[in-house]
């Protein structure tokens, strides 16, 4: 490898052919776009699904905003490894690619690509089946605002050996590093004691004999369905046997107490074992965008040194937010739904089911819903959700022109097989996408497992009650605690601020609602102890 890099050296950071078209007869030498234009150069070699081939990368960003392919790179220009990466995305006619940047002996180069922190594995995201470019970046961006690690992501423009690729998702992979999956690295020689205990990250994806483990346990309601889970960071053929039974040996544990008459209780059951935060915030926006793999394959899993298995990061969500054709569970067109289900579609790759078991208890189905409920009035309210898109939007809108002129699928259904009429335009795209989104979280608001106010009262310290009352109201809600109120607030679905109390200090509050438009809306309220209630009313 080194030896190839230095025979290309002088090719690769020299020049690039410049007479070649990339679209309709267009010549790539004229090409501009107000995207960060990513260049690649193989010298004519083939990219392939594996090895990765030589090539050299350059990035330019002005800060003019306005980049030409005869532009100086001013981002990168240097060497990368390339290859194909990805699945199903590998048949579409966009490709996808993973890449390492490199130096000049074809070592790894770690590097900050387009203000992302430096490291030297990185993956550029096809964009053909999702006509909107959002899909990924919205999923990515709601997990990182609930406060977790999700790859950051750039959109791109990408010519590769001249010719016009389109629009791509310039993004993190995911793996151990201080400013991605931060975990402890796991070196080779620890095989006991506290070191022994992390960090990995495992997945459940497409599997081996070689890759992965099979888990003892089927899910409940399918004892027929094999789980099985995949080692990802360190890589199956990097970790030596001690590590690969101890993260096997503890998923099991999980298991074992997640199915056991006592799967409730803090020390022997399953808060024992897992970041129950974070699997309800997977939960959530897997949930809100009705990811079809969310919870069946391109699920990831970390476990610290010294920690429990903690969700995510969260990932691939080209068909989410929209109606397939594959099963009941993601072809309804009225919002309903639960994911997490997949298990009754008989996916190819079996959902280990903890879900459904999760459910099972009264304690995390009623978190599930106040957390949901509490963060419709803020980062998942419909507001902070289409100011997303329309940020995107706004990047994206001219751009996309010469994407949808390389690839010609507006209109067309392409990719996943979507249930519905294909918008002719990009702006009818976006429409499109909003208008799911719409539907998907008007029936999460009334179908939301779990009941907030039960939870509530169990949940929060110093014997904190409270009641609010009557729930439907028309005229009058009364909030009922017996800690002082210090203030008090009402939202609407799209986070408006409807009501709000301050400087309180009393512990009966009666509110009027009588101008109120009848639907559904989030309370909160906060007490002298710093307490934060959330609960769900509905105004007829």
């Amino acid at each position: 490898m080194a030896n190839i890099s230095k025979i290309y050296s002088v090719l690769f950071l020299s020049c690039f052919v410049l007479f070649s078209t990339f679209s309709r007869g267009q010549n790539v030498n004229t090409f501009s776009t107000e995207l960060p234009l990513v260049i690649i150069n193989t010298q004519g070699q083939t990219i392939v699904n594996d090895p990765k081939v030589n090539g050299n990368m350059k990035i330019i960003s002005n800060t003019n905003g306005l980049n030409h392919f005869t532009d100086n790179a001013n981002e990168y220009n240097g060497y990368i490894g390339i290859e194909l990466r990805g699945s199903s995305s590998q048949n579409y006619p966009q490709k996808p690619f993973l890449f390492e940047t490199r130096d000049a002996t074809g070592s790894n180069l770690n590097v900050s690509l387009l203000g992302m922190p430096e490291e030297n594995d990185w993956i550029l995201l096809s964009n053909y089946n999702d006509k909107s470019f959002m899909r990924n970046i919205l999923g990515y961006t709601l997990f990182q605002r609930l406060g977790h690690y999700a790859p950051r992501a750039r959109l791109v423009d990408v010519i590769v050996n001249n010719q016009y690729q389109g629009i791509y998702i310039l993004t993190e992979k995911i793996k151990r590093d201080k400013n991605r999956v931060d975990i402890a690295k796991l070196k080779e020689e620890d095989i006991a004691g506290e070191e022994l205990t992390g960090g990995y990250i495992f997945k459940i994806d497409y599997w081996n004999n070689n890759d992965s483990w099979e888990s003892p346990y089927s899910p409940i309601n399918h004892p027929d369905f094999k789980v099985h889970f995949v080692y990802h960071d360190p890589d199956w053929d990097e970790l030596v046997n001690q590590q690969k039974n101890y993260i096997k040996n503890y998923v099991t544990s999980f298991e074992q107490a997640l199915y056991s008459a006592n799967y409730k209780d803090a020390v022997q059951g399953y808060p024992n074992y897992i970041d129950v935060k974070s699997f309800i915030d997977y939960f959530l926006v897997s949930e809100i965008s009705r990811n079809n793999d969310g919870f069946k394959k391109s699920r990831y899993f970390h476990k610290d040194k010294n920690g429990k298995i903690v969700a995510g990061p969260v990932w691939d969500f080209d068909w989410a937010w929209k109606n397939i054709n594959e099963c009941y569970i993601f072809k309804a067109t009225d919002g309903s739904g639960w994911a997490y289900k997949v298990n009754n579609c008989n996916p190819g790759v079996k959902s280990p089911g903890w879900m459904t078991r999760l459910f099972y208890d009264d304690t995390f189905k009623n978190q599930v819903n106040c957390d949901y409920f509490d963060l419709r009035s803020n980062i998942l309210s419909d507001d902070n959700i289409y100011g997303i898109i329309d940020s995107l939007y706004n990047v994206v809108k001219n751009p996309q022109v010469k994407h949808f002129q390389k690839w010609d699928v507006l209109g067309r259904n392409v990719g996943a097989p979507e249930v519905g009429a294909q918008a002719t335009t990009y702006e009818g795209e976006v429409e499109k996408l909003q208008d799911w989104i719409s539907v998907r979280l008007n029936w999460l608001d009334n179908n939301m497992l779990g009941e907030c106010s039960t939870v509530s009262t169990r949940i929060l310290a110093d014997q904190v009650q409270y009641q609010i009352y009557p729930n439907p109201a028309s005229t009058q809600l009364n909030i009922l605690s017996n800690k002082y109120i210090i203030e008090f607030q009402i939202f609407d679905l799209t986070g408006k601020t409807i009501v709000r109390n301050s400087s309180l200090n009393t512990k009966l509050l009666h509110v009027d609602v009588t101008g109120f438009m009848p639907g559904m809306y989030i309370a909160k309220v906060f007490d002298n102890n710093g307490n934060v209630f959330s609960e769900k009313i509905i105004i007829r």
